[in-house]
């Protein structure tokens, strides 16, 4: 990367900017090669500042929300990537007149807002307790368990554009489907707007409780993961797929289709990008070969392959 353009990131976003970090270091996997540039905006004024440079000098950028759901290349990724920092991680809610409204940096972890809206009383979240990453990740994936999705309770979001500039979309703009959102590419999400609704925080805390006791019973722990690897086709669990196509601990080097959820590749340990991509490509080739499913990938592949 041109000196000149390093210098510009550093005065654009005050330094918090990087070269050459490891992505194992930010990803559920703890797998993924090294960023040409890291770049940690605070503020939505940076964030605008930061895609309008990038978009005048043609480089490209992925945004890295909790690094879950996904698979970095061992060889990196070109460009910058783009962490939103602690200006993106809080919860807003709604004045006495909008009780159930509520507004969600993209960098606060899933996880507390969940927590955070059942202390108050509200459900629609419940389901995603246990959920990894961040809400803007979560929004991203249409995040889902249990019966539940994000998208049936976000009201709007609002962003950035390839642009530099502020957008704001409505629920009905989003596409929602499942486990995806048809967002712009290029986009960044900064906020998400819920609308919750109020339940007694008995019942809430109990499903909550169901929720987390039951992703203990049936999802590994113990081994970095990024959660499920293919989405479940059509009437169908793609866990129950592999289990019965007999790939429960099939290993490809240090990667290892987990004995406790088939739909789980684990990092046993030193596992690579290309050892856990490998065993997955195996897998839905079997799956294919005994069962005439093919599986989609429900984790996205990043950066240079």
């Amino acid at each position: 990367m041109r000196s000149e353009l390093r210098q510009s990131l550093y005065a654009l976003v005050a330094g918090r900017v990087r070269f050459g970090v490891p992505l194992s270091r930010y990803t559920s996997f703890r797998i993924g090669g090294p960023a040409d540039a890291f770049v940690e905006p605070q503020s939505v004024a940076e964030l605008q500042a930061l895609v309008s440079l990038l978009r005048r000098e043609a480089i490209p950028y992925f945004v890295l929300g909790g690094g879950t759901n996904i698979l970095v290349s061992d060889k990196g990724v070109r460009g910058v990537v783009i962490r939103l920092g602690a200006g993106f991680n809080y919860t807003r809610w709604g004045a006495e007149g909008e009780r159930g409204h509520v507004r969600v940096g993209a960098a606060r972890p899933l996880g507390r807002f969940v927590r955070e809206a059942v202390a108050r009383g509200y459900g629609g979240v419940e389901f995603a307790e246990g959920i990894p990453g961040s809400v803007g990740g979560g929004l991203l994936m249409n995040a889902g368990a249990f019966g539940g999705e994000l998208g049936r309770v976000v009201e709007r979001i609002v962003g950035v554009s390839p642009g530099g500039e502020c957008w704001e979309l409505s629920r009905e703009e989003l596409g929602f489907a499942y486990r995806r959102t048809a967002l712009p590419e290029g986009f960044i999400v900064t906020e998400v707007h819920f609308s919750l609704w109020p339940v007694p925080q008995a019942h809430l805390q109990m499903a909550m409780e169901q929720a987390q006791r039951r992703r203990q019973q049936t999802q590994p722990y113990g081994y970095p993961n990024a959660g499920s690897i293919f989405k479940n086709p059509p009437g169908a669990h793609a866990g129950r797929l592999i289990e019965a196509a007999g790939l429960k601990g099939l290993t490809v080097g240090r990667a290892q289709v987990s004995e406790k959820h088939a739909n789980f590749i684990v990092n046993i340990g030193g596992a690579t990008a290309s050892e856990v991509r490998q065993l997955a490509e195996q897998v839905r080739q079997v799956v294919w070969e005994r069962m005439r499913v093919w599986l989609e990938p429900e984790i996205r592949f990043v950066g240079e392959w």
